[in-house]
């Protein structure tokens, strides 16, 4: 891997130094709540000299059943994230699911995120890049990690702003998911910062039959073992109550525990750096 450096709002991701965390909840709710959450992830990004940039989605267009809560919407949610980065200093991110929706994000966030599912879709891909902000694109479940060679450089040709990848897992069967850490040397291989989903890592599609389940118990498993690898940063979702939550409740970690796997990771981290393992090419 060749990239040095990544500047995202205020933070700056460097190749070889402490994790990034894109930490929030799923979908925002209300302004105090996503404050609440905000301050908290601020304050532990400090502690542990981690760069930290807030996360929350102002739409999950992609829900199991028509009925559930999406979110509130563009312009309330943009406002909101707005003012997380007022209140907090955090860089604000999160994802777009239409062309449409590119330019009023890329007027407001600091890193804009393409969905799994949206990975491959031209148009998006080349509006998010033409805003010139930095770029945050999740591998699709249904892509091998070698495939997005051509999603990069479709941004490559449009955008010089920082790329980064996420591995989130891959579909493994009916309702379920599995994560292969092999993704994360082979997409660093393209020259961009690679990241870990943690939490939609251990998703069940739809395993609940109108909306999606999944394991909270597997998120530290698969965060340490994604560190251990060598990711860059890990994606992570947290509420103070995740069964209030209105989406992915299931497979978000608790706010009040999410120190424990913040101080976990980051000794991993050290530990790492300090002996990455033999390169046997």
């Amino acid at each position: 891997m060749s990239w040095d450096k990544a500047i995202i709002g205020n933070v700056t991701l460097k190749q070889g130094g402490p994790l990034l965390w894109i930490v929030g909840p799923c979908v925002l709710q209300d302004l105090d709540l996503t404050l609440a959450i905000a301050e908290k992830t601020a304050n532990l990004g400090a502690n542990y000299k981690c760069p930290v940039i807030f996360k929350g989605s102002f739409d999950k267009a992609n829900r199991s059943s028509g009925s559930a809560f999406r979110g509130p919407g563009l312009e309330s949610g943009l406002r909101m994230l707005e003012t997380v980065r007022q209140k907090t200093g955090l860089p604000i991110t999160t994802d777009v699911h239409e062309c449409s929706q590119a330019t009023a994000a890329g007027q407001v966030l600091d890193l804009i995120q393409i969905p799994a599912f949206l990975a491959r879709q031209t148009d998006l891909v080349l509006a998010a890049a033409a805003t010139g902000k930095p770029v945050n694109i999740k591998k699709g479940q249904f892509m091998a990690p070698w495939d997005m060679k051509n999603v990069v450089a479709k941004v490559r040709q449009a955008s010089k702003a920082p790329l980064l990848l996420t591995e989130r897992g891959t579909t493994f069967g009916y309702n379920n998911l599995v994560s292969d850490m092999r993704s994360i040397p082979l997409m660093g291989a393209f020259d961009c910062p690679v990241i870990f989903d943690a939490t939609h890592s251990v998703q069940m599609p739809g395993g609940a039959g109108d909306r999606t389940s999944g394991d909270r118990r597997m998120v530290p498993v698969l965060a340490r073992a994604a560190v251990a690898v060598g990711c860059d940063g890990l994606f992570l979702e947290t509420h103070p109550r995740p069964e209030e939550s209105p989406s992915d409740g299931p497979n978000m970690v608790p706010l009040d525990r999410l120190e424990e796997l913040v101080r976990c990771c980051v000794n991993l981290r050290s530990a790492y750096l300090a002996d990455p393992g033999p390169n046997l090419s």
